[in-house]
Formats: structure tokens, sequence, C-alpha cells
């Protein structure tokens, strides 16, 4: 009769334990958000964390816009930049390479056009003191060019910068008001907690999605402009021989002249 009274309430314990537990999983997964896929956190998530996403997902937007419209103006102003040397490696005069380039305001062609203006306020005069004028013409050309193409770049370095630390706040902000929402369910059980996590560290990847493109395309866009650079020190450089030889064509025709 003991054993059976004790076998009873075991019984009963065990059945009171089952439907507890029961019921306290019923009500947290009553909250839990069904749809666990990215778009789901993000609509599950609090309004700053969305805050947070949706600017990270503007900063990356940014970002390949940049590279895009970069891209293809560095593609077209190293072409044009390309062509033009190799015209100058010809051999034409100041004045010939002058007319052909125009109206034309690529960097070349405004380099070119920048000598000869000084050459024709210098008029016959080819000293050391013109080589030195038109030499200062053609580095404030390069510099201004430069900067041109490096336009809008610097917004790629500030995204990379920054971008993770912004996702990083949003993680925060998401993780805090997971453990306020475990404090009002009064439980501790992981699927409860699980989700609000999930949704928060979909910020920091968001933030690492806008970074690590955003400090890739500025360094090859660096390279890029750096290259371009280079290109325009090698037009500035056939610039000043074709000077020197028309300098040394001048000296010629006065000594024949002379003679």
């Amino acid at each position: 009769m003991r054993q059976s009274k004790c076998n009873i309430i075991t019984l009963s314990t065990l059945i009171a334990a089952t439907a507890s537990e029961t019921a306290m999983a019923n009500v947290p997964n009553a909250l839990l958000p069904q749809d666990l896929s990215p778009w789901g956190m993000f609509m599950n998530a609090d309004i700053v964390v969305k805050a947070v996403m949706i600017g990270l997902a503007f900063a990356s937007l940014v970002t390949w816009t940049v590279w895009l419209a970069k891209t293809i103006e560095l593609a077209r102003v190293t072409a044009k930049a390309k062509k033009r040397i190799r015209m100058l490696e010809n051999g034409p005069g100041l004045m010939a390479a002058a007319r052909a380039c125009g109206s034309d305001k690529d960097a070349v062609a405004q380099i070119i056009c920048s000598a000869e203006r000084e050459a024709s306020l210098s008029g016959d005069d080819f000293s050391d003191g013109f080589r030195e004028r038109t030499e200062l013409r053609i580095e404030r050309v390069q510099h201004a060019m430069t900067r041109r193409i490096a336009r809008g770049t610097g917004i790629l370095a500030t995204i990379g910068s920054t971008a993770p630390f912004v996702g990083l706040f949003g993680t925060v902000w998401g993780i805090m008001n997971s453990f306020i929402g475990i404090s009002e369910s009064k439980t501790t059980s992981l699927a409860v907690v699980a989700p609000g996590i999930a949704e928060a560290l979909l910020a920091t990847a968001l933030g690492l999605v806008a970074a690590i493109p955003a400090v890739v395309i500025y360094n090859h866009l660096a390279r890029s402009t750096s290259g371009y650079r280079a290109l325009l020190g090698d037009a500035a450089a056939q610039v000043m021989l074709m000077i020197s030889r028309d300098q040394d064509r001048r000296t010629m025709r006065l000594s024949r002249a002379a003679e």
C-alpha cells in the first residue's frame, strides 16, 4: 500500500513537472518570430537596429556606385592620356601639338595648351626662366587633374573605417533589447534569447559587408589614380622634351642665319 502511494506521488510529480515545462515552453514559442531569414530578422528588429541596417545598406550602395563611376572615368581618361602621349612621342612641335588638341579639356591636352600659352607669352625667350615657368604651369595642371580624378573616393575610406563600428553599435543595442526581453519573459531559454541575438549580429554582418568592399575598392582606385598620375608625369616629360627640341631647332636656325 505504501509502495503504491509512493508510485502515485512520483507519477503525479512527473506529470506536474511535464505540464509546467510544456506551459513555459508554449508561452515563449508564441512570442518567438516565425521567420528567421535575414529579411525576417530585419523586420523583427528594433527600430534603432533597423535604422543602422538601412544606413549600412545605403553605404554599401554608395560604395558600388562610386566604384562603377570611377572605374568608367579612369578607363576613359587613361585611354585618352595614352593616346596623347603617343602623339607627343611622334615628335610634333609644341604649336602643332596644341593645334591637334584643339578645344579638348582632357588632362594631357591642358598640359600641352598650358605650355603653349607660356611659350606665346614669353615670345622667343627659351631661357631657363621659361622652362621653370612652364614646369610650374604643368605641375599646377597635374595637381588639379589628379584632385579631380580622386574626387569622391574619400567617402570610401570613411565607409571602410566607420561601417564596422556602426554595425557594432546596432549589435550592442540589439543585445541590450534581448536582455530586456529575457528579463520580461522570466525565462533564460536559449530559444528565447537566440532570435534577438541573431537579429543584433545581423547589424555587425552588414557593417562588414559595407566595410570590406569599401576598403578593397578604395585601395584599387588609389592604385589606378597613381597610375594615371604617372601617365601625366610622362606627358609632362614629353612636353618638356618637345620644348627642348624646339629650343635646339631655334638655336640652329639662328646659327645658320648668323653664318
